[in-house]
């Protein structure tokens, strides 16, 4: 098993160490990995406001993305228009894709494995130019979950498309290099080994305690409310007791379900109630950091995963990786996940 550790590796200075207080390590309940709390070198939860975010936004005149016909993008596979003529939400290809459209072959040589980059790559992009998600309200973040919803519906049944990865970064450090909020989703034929490592760690539970793993860690975490964030009567937000990165968020729902692309409209507002208040929360307690979110749900490659359970991890980027954990991709933590909880339940 790989032990991960989160958070920077660099001692801050005039800072007294307590050696008194020992890391703990914990393990991921779905992965096996295990993370290292180092509490002897903790911050307080304020100090990682403290993050210098770039701000080289040159506004909308410049803006690809406010206007994307004009700017030359692909032509809109999905539009949601407002009654004034104007639109809320559009996607469309990207125009330089990290996979294109065709049939994957192999091109594999010798002892190595490898096929064509084909599957589809879409931008989802929503109209507001400085109106990014951790501000804006339910039904808005409930229209960019019907867009994704949507999408993975007309994708999944494309040919060769095994796995459909949604995502969004915010802030050019976590590699989003058109300020305009936007999301992307790529349909690729192959299934994310890290969605693999979760299928096959929530069928390994499943076996040994008849439960879903996932179901079990919202049904703890809702009555142990430490490391709840927000919750309705639909879905959790928590950050994980087995947190990868300081004030790391998983946002899931409370009954079982595999498939995120099966989610209802009701669903989806009760969903974006809890996604909005995370989001909000970090951005507020963070002073607008950058960070990363994606949703993992079951693959569409024709098979069936009864055992899995979609959810969406929220990743804030606090640190910097430095020589020690680009030497051994150790990380280690300085804040405790019930702390970071705590902090983030107060900015409500």
């Amino acid at each position: 098993m790989n032990i991960l550790i989160n958070g920077s590796n660099e001692i801050e200075p005039k800072k007294k160490i307590d050696a008194k207080a020992a890391s703990e390590l914990r393990q991921d309940l779905v992965s096996g990995d295990w993370v290292v709390i180092a509490t002897g070198r903790a911050k307080r939860p304020d100090e990682f406001g403290n993050f210098q975010r770039s701000h080289d936004d040159k506004g909308i005149a410049t803006c690809l993305f406010e206007d994307p016909v004009a700017s030359g993008q692909e032509p809109d596979v999905l539009i949601y228009e407002r009654p004034n003529d104007d639109w809320s939400l559009r996607v469309f290809p990207n125009k330089y894709p990290a996979f294109s459209n065709g049939k994957s072959r192999n091109v594999g040589e010798g002892p190595y494995t490898a096929v064509t980059g084909h599957g589809f790559h879409e931008i989802v992009v929503t109209r507001d130019h400085f109106r990014h998600l951790a501000v804006m309200d339910i039904m808005e973040v409930a229209e960019v979950f019907d867009a994704y919803q949507e999408r993975f519906l007309a994708l999944m049944n494309k040919k060769d498309v095994n796995y459909i990865a949604i995502f969004h970064n915010h802030g050019k450090e976590v590699g989003a290099s058109i300020p305009h909020p936007h999301s992307q989703i790529m349909a690729i034929p192959v299934v994310s080994p890290y969605v693999q490592l979760e299928l096959d760690g929530a069928s390994k539970f499943h076996k040994s305690n008849r439960h879903c793993v996932f179901c079990t860690m919202a049904e703890y975490e809702s009555e142990s409310e430490k490391r709840v964030v927000f919750e309705n009567e639909e879905f959790i937000a928590y950050c994980p007791f087995a947190s990868r990165a300081a004030f790391e968020v998983h946002v899931m729902p409370k009954k079982h379900s595999p498939y995120f692309e099966r989610i209802t409209d009701a669903q989806k507002i009760k969903l974006a109630e809890v996604f909005s208040k995370a989001l909000g929360a970090i951005y507020k307690a963070l002073n607008d950091p950058p960070y990363n979110f994606y949703i993992h749900s079951a693959p569409c490659d024709g098979k069936d995963y009864p055992h899995f359970h979609w959810h969406i991890e929220i990743l804030p980027h606090t640190s910097t990786w430095a020589g020690f954990e680009l030497d051994t991709g150790i990380e280690i933590s300085t804040i405790q996940p019930e702390v970071a909880a705590e902090y983030l339940r107060k900015q409500f």
